[in-house]
């Protein structure tokens, strides 16, 4: 009898897989590699960030990472709004932030003991919390009141053994950003894992609040890294930033669990403070080129018969059009039936790509200065899908998007 981490589950591929790998072209439109996007960190700075450690490179680990990496950090919380005061001796580094979960699961919970996490999101959790042996409950989220979380269902969720609440703000795949501190969060007491990654991708909202300031009484444990902010997540850098009621109950803990793997790459954790001072013109030009294509994706949406007018997400850009402030769950576009939807945009320089191709495929490029100018004013702009060229559409090319025959 087999034992284990998933014994005994059937582990074979599901219809929707199958179906993904029978498609002759399409575009992932849940995709979060910024590196699939054309969206690539520049690599002068990188190479500036990496040439000092060579010329002297030593290994001497720390288990709450090196301090020049911790100090930075620090002083990113310090700018944020509300700002959010830490220490280094409050920040932790890791590979990435799906390991910063894990260590915390450890860290809070015994087998048995159980953490609540939103009801929307994606399949993380649910494996995390079987290696831990610990138990995945849920709450909702409201879709008809932008998404926001139902305390209601927070508070039947837990019980004597809730050992944490799994926050994500901006949410994945909503877009819903907490911004006000929530009274169930309070009532129950818990400690908070506050998952921030896309903090600085907002649409509609000014600003992500560290949920930390939001909530300063309660132990929070804000996660975050380089993955999203800087488009790296082939460098593996993540962090752990304890707000002072966390770093007073569990920062020794933690810093024993740290040590167990030091995972973290010395040369990233070097690189930290260039990519902090350096870096912040390449996130405000793709944030601009995510919000710019969230205005994209709306307005042909809302040409989609059938589909009825999405509304765009009331925080971060990764929000799913279609319903209350964060967008629809589901397949989109609704009432499509068997029809199989296909998003062509493909600049003049790229070939077509390999099987039927797509009906009604329209071909976009920049076909004048005055063009491109008036585009630009319209927010109608895009990007090729195969080499990511930035196109614009005169006003004759009215769609770029193509409804391949039914399958």
């Amino acid at each position: 009898m087999s034992a284990g981490f998933l014994a005994g589950v059937d582990l074979s591929e599901n219809a929707l897989e199958r179906a993904r790998r029978a498609a002759s072209h399409y575009i992932d439109l849940t995709s979060s590699n910024p590196t699939h996007q054309g969206l690539l960190f520049p690599p002068e700075i990188l190479s500036e960030a990496a040439a000092a450690y060579w010329r002297a490179r030593r290994y001497d680990p720390d288990p709450r990472g090196a301090l020049s990496a911790r100090e930075a950090i620090c002083a990113y919380y310090a700018q944020r709004v509300p700002p959010l005061r830490l220490s280094p001796d409050q920040v932790f580094l890791t590979a990435g932030t799906s390991e910063a979960y894990g260590l915390l699961f450890a860290l809070l919970a015994d087998p048995g003991d159980n953490v609540i996490a939103p009801d929307v999101t994606y399949p993380l959790f649910e494996h995390l919390a079987a290696a831990h042996h610990i138990e995945l409950r849920t709450y909702r989220l409201i879709e008809a009141n932008a998404w926001a979380i139902d305390e209601d269902s927070l508070l039947a969720a837990a019980d004597a053994r809730t050992r944490a609440v799994l926050i994500i703000s901006p949410h994945n795949p909503t877009g819903m950003i907490v911004q006000q501190p929530i009274a169930a969060l309070e009532r129950l007491g818990v400690p908070l894992i506050c998952d921030e990654v896309f903090a600085e991708f907002t649409y509609r909202a000014a600003h992500t609040p560290p949920l930390a300031a939001l909530h300063p009484d309660l132990p929070v444990f804000t996660l975050n890294g380089i993955s999203k902010m800087f488009a790296l997540p082939d460098l593996k850098l993540g962090w752990i930033a304890l707000n002072a009621p966390a770093a007073q109950r569990f920062a020794a803990r933690l810093e024993l669990l740290n040590d167990l793997y030091l995972s973290a790459n010395s040369l990233v954790q070097f690189m930290l403070p260039t990519l902090f001072a350096r870096g912040w013109a390449f996130v405000e030009a793709m944030r601009a080129r995510v919000r710019e294509a969230m205005g994209l994706a709306l307005a042909h949406l809302a040409q989609v018969p059938g589909g009825g007018a999405p509304r765009p997400p009331g925080g971060g850009v990764q929000g799913t059009p279609g319903g209350g402030g964060g967008g629809g769950g589901g397949l989109w576009p609704p009432g499509a039936g068997g029809a199989a939807w296909r998003w062509a945009l493909r600049c003049r320089i790229c070939p077509p790509p390999r099987g039927r191709p797509s009906p009604r495929r329209r071909v976009v490029t920049t076909c004048s200065r005055a063009c491109w100018a008036a585009a630009l004013a319209r927010r109608k702009r895009s990007w090729c899908s195969t080499c990511s060229r930035t196109a614009c559409w005169c006003t004759l090319a009215t769609s770029t998007v193509a409804r391949a025959a039914r399958t």
